[in-house]
């Protein structure tokens, strides 16, 4: 008899559910189980299979062997006599003849998908444009490649465009913070675990084997230790890896993107990156340059960010004050692109119904920051001689803050300069220097 439309879509799941244990080496059968149409199982009363038919061997991704003679079910009542049962299943062929419905499928299924590519990279400085047509070319190729780079500066954006624009992007793209885990948490997600091992241990792939076919981001590579980057450059060279507690070793095929905060050579001279691992991860070694050496792009990323919180918002922003500009483009950005972006939506938050924002909607914190670097141009100004017009844009952006805080705090002069890290004297010299109060 045929089974119930229930207990299809309920051997369905299980199938499902091989397949996440399985070693995902054919990752696009696992979008067909929710599509099943055509291929065929024969089971007999005792629920045993009799007859497997191949498309069903694909999409199970066991051998015959294996299935044959093998209780299947266990959903049918003692009394029922089963003679076959229909699964329904998807076919393949036109499916691996359509690329864009792969995509479309792929997005929707595989657990770490990517939502960045190289359109997505914006700025028209020769820094960024340099570094973005070289990532574009190494994404061509399979050689593993290290990016470099302060925090906040988007290596992750880098690395997402480099996959969606490789020869694997119809891979999984995994990504993992070294940083963020114990060693011997690190290792287990990283190389996997099989039951039996150790204490509790399960079967369970390791981020390699979720990764085979695609990338696999190592995010703060020199945060972990020389032992298992140890282990790490033996997995590379041999392009297989053993589970945690296994014997057996399975073949994996991975391209490996890392990234470090700091200069790659620098992490070897202080011992936190085995100088073989990084010629093994570095193949292709790219700079991502900080803010401050393109700060030709800070009203671009600006008009972005504004864009993007107006729909979250549902305000109406259209631009920032030439003041605010001003002091973006003196300011150093330690924090780079993240830290604009946290700017932006920071000072976002205070606007009303006005279209512009003013020096007054930028955090007490974010301020206080501008007004340490006026202070220290203007140490800087005693001993050399710039011109007016710097002076002048300097004092126009330290009467702005000043006024800002004043009016917030009402007028207390001792409260404004406490907010403001000021001495009370300093802050009464400034306030009659602008004419203030």
């Amino acid at each position: 008899m045929i089974k119930s439309e229930e207990n299809i879509m309920e051997r369905e799941r299980k199938l499902k559910e091989q397949l996440a244990i399985a070693e995902q080496k054919l990752i696009l059968y696992e979008t067909f189980l929710y599509n099943l149409d055509i291929g065929m199982q024969v089971i007999d009363k005792l629920e045993a299979a009799i007859l497997f038919h191949t498309m069903m061997t694909q999409l199970e991704i066991e051998n015959v062997n294996t299935i044959l003679d093998k209780k299947q079910l266990n959903t049918m009542h003692s009394n029922t006599v089963l003679l076959k049962a229909l699964e329904i299943a998807k076919k393949i062929t036109d499916f691996q003849q359509n690329p864009s419905a792969q995509k479309s499928f792929l997005k929707k299924t595989r657990p770490f998908s990517t939502r960045y590519t190289f359109s997505d990279i914006i700025g028209k400085s020769d820094a960024l444009k340099t570094v973005k047509l070289q990532a574009h070319r190494a994404a061509r190729t399979s050689s593993n490649i290290l990016l470099y780079g302060e925090t906040g500066t988007g290596k992750e954006l880098f690395a997402q465009s480099i996959h969606n624009a490789s020869l694997c992007k119809q891979g999984p793209f995994v990504a993992i913070s070294c940083a963020a885990l114990p060693e011997h948490l690190l290792e287990e997600l990283l190389f996997g675990t099989v039951k039996g091992g150790f204490t509790d241990a399960l079967d369970r792939p390791g981020f390699f084997e979720q990764a085979h076919g695609g990338t696999l981001l190592l995010d703060e590579i020199n945060s972990i230790n020389m032992n298992l980057q140890a282990k790490l450059l033996r997995v590379l060279q041999g392009n297989s890896i053993r589970r945690v507690g296994a014997t057996n070793e399975t073949a994996i095929n991975v391209r490996i993107i890392s990234t470090i905060t700091v200069n790659p050579f620098d992490a070897i001279v202080q011992k936190q990156l085995r100088e073989d691992l990084y010629y093994t991860l570095g193949t292709v070694s790219l700079r991502i340059p900080p803010l401050r050496e393109h700060k030709e792009d800070i009203p671009d990323y600006i008009d972005r960010f504004i864009k993007k919180y107006n729909l979250s918002m549902r305000l109406d922003i259209k631009r920032v004050s030439a003041a605010i500009l001003d002091a973006f483009q003196q300011y150093s950005w330690p924090g780079n692109i993240r830290e604009l972006q946290h700017a932006i939506e920071g000072a976002m938050n205070f606007v009303t119904s006005e279209q512009e924002i003013q020096m007054h909607h930028l955090s007490s914190l974010f301020q206080s920051n501008l007004l340490a670097l006026s202070q220290s141009t203007q140490t800087v100004s005693m001993s050399c001689t710039g011109p007016a017009k710097f002076i002048e844009q300097r004092d126009t952006i330290e009467k702005e803050l000043i006024c800002s805080a004043f009016n917030q705090l009402n007028g207390n002069v001792t409260q404004t300069a406490k907010h403001l890290g000021l001495t009370r004297q300093l802050l009464q010299y400034k306030l009659k220097k602008y004419n203030l109060k």
